[in-house]
């Protein structure tokens, strides 16, 4: 087998075979990528949190989830690549995995680490044409996007019990910034834990209630409401915040049509 030495996005040096046969992808939105890439026949495991494609996610076997890893599974499959993320997957369970098996990490924290993701797994599946098609598409989607022309104070949460939102150094975040707006909490990183006593006295003109990880419904938004009455309040759908691949080419008019009906 033909093999050569890559550099990961933490900057690691991985030996990986030159045409990778047996990928197995431990993360939803790069998942969705390596389809886009053509990968069908050489994909062999997914997570339980790859839903899309829906296709993969009823055929390909699964080797449990993002931050709980079934080694048994991955081990009956013999990759020879492991397709991973920072923010996504265990550390310790990533560590493991990179004693036996060529891992690949990501590290996105925003639009330009995704171009560059997109770009370093095109290469390491051999399909630079189409990763560099999809770059296009991407760019040229979200140099088109309708911003804002006042930047609305946005607070975007993603769980409940306890609530927590979105931080200035995330993806999500970036996106909010593409889109002209500005993310209330963007001096505070990660995902903080917050009251919602402190979301009031940040003053949020609008509120977005993400789909994902915590499926917030209609009644969430009365909760939101009874103590940000002048604030608008609204479902969105996480993946067109969060997801770093493919995805990213629906996320721009998703996001455009947010900012024309806002």
């Amino acid at each position: 087998m033909v093999t050569h030495n890559v550099t990961d996005m933490m900057g690691r040096s991985i030996s990986v075979s030159a045409r990778p046969l047996c990928i197995i992808s431990l993360v939803p939105s790069q998942t969705e990528l390596l389809y886009h890439l053509g990968l069908n026949d050489r994909v062999c495991g997914i997570t339980k949190f790859c839903v899309h494609p829906g296709e993969w996610f009823r055929s390909k076997t699964r080797v449990g989830g993002t931050k709980n890893v079934n080694f048994e599974r991955i081990k009956e499959l013999h990759p020879d690549l492991i397709i991973a993320n920072k923010e996504e997957n265990d550390q310790a369970q990533i560590e493991a995995l990179a004693k036996d098996y060529p891992v690949w990490i990501s590290d996105i924290k925003n639009m330009r680490d995704a171009l560059a993701m997109i770009q370093q797994v095109g290469a390491l599946v051999n399909n630079k044409p189409k990763a560099a098609e999809l770059i296009q598409t991407i760019t040229k989607g979200f140099t088109d996007i309708k911003r804002a022309i006042t930047p609305t104070r946005v607070a975007y949460f993603i769980w409940r019990n306890p609530w927590m939102c979105a931080g200035g150094d995330t993806f999500i975040s970036n996106m909010i910034e593409n889109m002209g707006w500005v993310n209330v909490l963007k001096d505070v990183p990660r995902y903080p834990e917050v009251t919602l006593q402190q979301i009031v006295t940040l003053q949020p003109q609008l509120v977005l209630l993400s789909s994902e990880p915590y499926p917030f419904k209609d009644q969430h938004i009365a909760e939101i409401k009874a103590v940000l009455p002048n604030a608008r309040v609204q479902l969105v759908d996480g993946e067109m915040f969060s997801w770093y691949g493919s995805r990213l080419i629906q996320a721009s008019r998703y996001l455009g049509e947010l900012v024309e009906n806002y």
